[in-house]
């Protein structure tokens, strides 16, 4: 059953490409037909593309593995921050840094750098400088928590990348790939879709386009890990040591004379028999 339907992809304007002059002729599989002079893209493989993409993001969170969303074009920024935020991905809406993927290890150093000054506000460290001192190292660390702040918790490379726009993130389309980390992304009439790994041919432009696409994969990933929740509650108890139950001493009834001199007899004739042998 898809996640999206087509009538919700329509109401969101997700099938307006863009003006024919501006195509990529990559993108022909998936436009639909052209209409004043602007291609309409084919909500049909939209709808089945999203399917994919959403079950490919879904096992990548039920294996606990995080995927990183970019979008820095203003229409999309608020919403791809607020989706991510939402089942705890990280994401980028300010600037895409150079080598944020390919210098991963340079970009861990700024993030601990932020760290160290959080440290430094609370352990006295700032009532011992200047003023200025001070001022300059809150500065950095606003511009730090600008563009590094939601990827402070990404101790290793992603093991995804979802894209809104892969023409205006082409730098970081290119580093994923270099890299072999699979690609995600909302691709227009007027981009590329061959360097990308799941295809989703939609309007990258409109807000609600964004929103549509973006909820469906959102509401796959928190299937995926509600599923690895209750994966890992099923495997702790199945491992959990099962408490044997003590042994149950039964005392032994003291024999009675009679018994004894029963047990007596029949051991000396048992010695008798053996010497007549």
């Amino acid at each position: 059953m898809s996640r999206t339907n087509f009538e919700e992809l329509l109401e969101a304007g997700c099938h307006f490409g863009h003006l024919k002059r501006k195509w990529n002729p990559a993108m022909a599989p998936y436009i639909f037909m052209e209409r004043n002079d602007i291609h309409i893209i084919d909500l049909h493989k939209t709808v089945v593309k999203i399917d994919e993409a959403a079950a490919a993001l879904k096992q990548i969170a039920k294996s606990g593995r995080k995927i990183l969303f970019v979008a820095t074009k203003k229409q999309a920024k608020d919403v791809v921050a607020d989706k991510a935020s939402a089942v705890g991905m990280p994401y980028i809406t300010e600037r895409w840094a150079g080598g944020m993927l390919t210098n991963f290890p340079t970009i861990r150093k700024a993030v601990k750098k932020m760290t160290t000054i959080d440290k430094m506000a609370t352990d006295g460290t700032f009532d011992n400088i200047s003023k200025r001192e001070k001022l300059q190292i809150t500065r950095q660390r606003e511009k730090l928590e600008k563009n590094l702040g939601s990827i402070a918790d990404l101790t290793r490379l992603p093991s995804a990348l979802f894209v809104v726009d892969v023409m205006k993130e082409h730098i970081a389309v290119l580093e994923a790939q270099r890299l072999g980390i699979p690609v995600f992304g909302i691709v227009d009439t007027n981009s590329n879709p061959n360097n990308i790994d799941f295809v989703i041919p939609a309007n990258d432009d409109a807000t609600k386009s964004v929103d549509v696409i973006l909820s469906a994969m959102v509401a796959a990933i928190q299937e995926g890990l509600e599923e690895r929740k209750v994966e890992k509650v099923d495997t702790e108890a199945a491992e959990a040591p099962v408490a044997k139950e003590p042994k149950s001493r039964i005392s032994k009834r003291p024999r009675t004379q009679k018994e004894d001199e029963e047990a007596l007899n029949a051991n000396v004739a048992k010695k008798f028999i053996k010497e007549e042998e």
